[in-house]
């Protein structure tokens, strides 16, 4: 289950901001890492078509891997609603995800041998930034990826 909040299809009026973003809160439950992969490549499609935003399909599957991720953790650790907010800022994507639990994540050493527990190391190894913060309650991760591309050879960046 899930509540838009701000921005597409949300509850209040978008400001301009808002226009290249959108913030939904997930029940935690269920399939709720399946709906935040597809409300991501649904908003990722819909900045490209209605608002020209250059976004190469790759960006699309990264973010959606990245989201997966985040909120797969969050689903994991945390008790409670998860809140995923997607931006536009310039050339790259700000994926953000809100969770109960204050215990930031860390990490772990690189090892072939361990079988799962490598999101992070996923999620570090794709973005061009990430953060964690704590919160009065809680903590915030902000994943950045690019839109676009870079063309081979060409030295130049471009989306498909």
């Amino acid at each position: 289950m899930r509540r838009a909040l701000t921005g597409e299809g949300g509850m209040t009026p978008p400001s301009h901001d808002d226009l290249l973003g959108t913030a939904v809160a997930l029940d935690g439950q269920g399939a709720c890492i399946a709906e935040a992969r597809h409300l991501t490549a649904g908003f990722l499609t819909r900045m490209r078509a209605k608002h020209g935003v250059a976004v190469s399909q790759r960006a699309v599957e990264v973010t959606q891997l990245v989201v997966s991720e985040l909120v797969t953790n969050a689903q994991k650790y945390a008790a409670g609603p998860i809140l995923l907010d997607l931006r536009i800022t310039g050339d790259l994507v700000q994926v953000q995800v809100w969770d109960s639990d204050p215990v930031l994540p860390v990490a772990r050493a690189a090892d072939a041998d361990r079988v799962g527990q490598h999101g992070l190391e996923i999620v570090m190894a794709l973005c061009q930034g990430f953060e964690a913060i704590r919160e009065p309650v809680g903590k915030r991760l902000t994943a950045r990826l690019t839109l676009v591309d870079e063309q081979p050879g060409s030295g130049t960046r471009g989306s498909r």
